[in-house]
């Protein structure tokens, strides 16, 4: 179980003195290229979160390759269907979300989802095990769970800010997409000789243009903060469950095991569902670019 190798080594350190704070705060410390001392800073790269989510992408491409190849048009196995349905359920999504062609769209959309639940699952291992071998290697910090970093999600809203920008110009043309920034959605006014249709015209434009501008950055921001909130949050209730078998009590070991396993067989819902919320954003997101204001 996800617990039981938590509460040995939970229990060693708070042995240590440090406490259950201690543990907490050594488990959510980034394996990075330097400390970080200021909220915002681009030359710090977490090299864990970096070796994780690579590592997932990965094993996600090198699955979807295996079921492809092994696809055969008489009974299919077990794994198979499994993936056909997965298939058949992103397609679904994707044909009532994007109005267009699915072409590259939709193999996004799955990819997006396995990809995102394969990095969720991480979250259901036991937390010691990677920083425990990592610092027999001498890796004094090592967080494995790359949705828990904001630098990821981050990035993967921002990943899907420009795509919905690149599908924005590819249908309406950057003359029509530059026309819809600044005349959608309050509309514009009609310019005549009377020198106040211009004013009016330019304060809507503004208006219209500030508009997206908020709402560009708010979804984004809105997008990559969803994930990292729900997964930070489960990681951290975990290592707050590692506390209770930190005494070694049988009471405490009891209750350590009750909520531990509670809790992960409910994370299973949440790893999954939030996989499945981020895929939807994105295709909402995409299928916005496509429409015409």
């Amino acid at each position: 179980m996800r617990m039981m190798l938590m509460a040995s080594e939970s229990g060693g350190e708070h042995g240590g003195g440090e406490g259950l704070s201690g543990y907490i705060a050594h488990h959510l410390h980034h394996l990075s290229s330097k400390e970080q001392h200021s909220i915002f800073d681009l030359s710090i790269v977490h090299w864990d979160t970096l070796f994780f989510s690579l590592l997932c992408a990965a094993l996600v491409l090198v699955l979807l390759r295996i079921a492809a190849s092994r696809a055969t048009p008489g009974v299919p196995g077990k794994f198979q269907t499994a993936v056909e349905m997965l298939v058949e359920m992103v397609e679904e999504q994707a044909k009532a979300m994007v109005h267009g062609s699915l072409k590259y769209i939709a193999p996004l959309a799955l990819t997006v989802f396995v990809w995102v639940a394969v990095m969720n699952a991480i979250d259901l291992l036991p937390v010691d095990w990677f920083p425990t071998a990592a610092k027999k290697l001498g890796v004094p910090y090592l967080r494995p769970l790359p949705t828990a970093d904001l630098n990821l999600t981050f990035g993967l809203a921002l990943g899907t800010l420009i795509l919905a920008f690149y599908y924005s110009v590819k249908i309406k043309g950057l003359g029509g997409f530059l026309h819809e920034l600044v005349a959608a959605p309050f509309g514009s006014a009609k310019m005549t000789l009377n020198p106040l249709t211009w004013i009016a015209a330019l304060l809507l434009a503004l208006a219209n243009l500030l508009f997206n501008m908020i709402e560009y950055v708010g979804r984004t921001f809105s997008h990559g903060m969803r994930l990292f909130g729900n997964m930070y949050a489960g990681e951290l209730i975990f290592f707050l469950i590692a506390g209770l078998g930190g005494s070694m009590t049988i009471v405490g070991i009891g209750l350590h095991l009750v909520t531990g396993t509670a809790w992960a067989i409910f994370h299973i819902l949440i790893v999954l569902l939030q996989a499945f919320i981020f895929m939807m954003l994105t295709l909402a997101y995409i299928g916005q670019a496509h429409a015409h204001h």
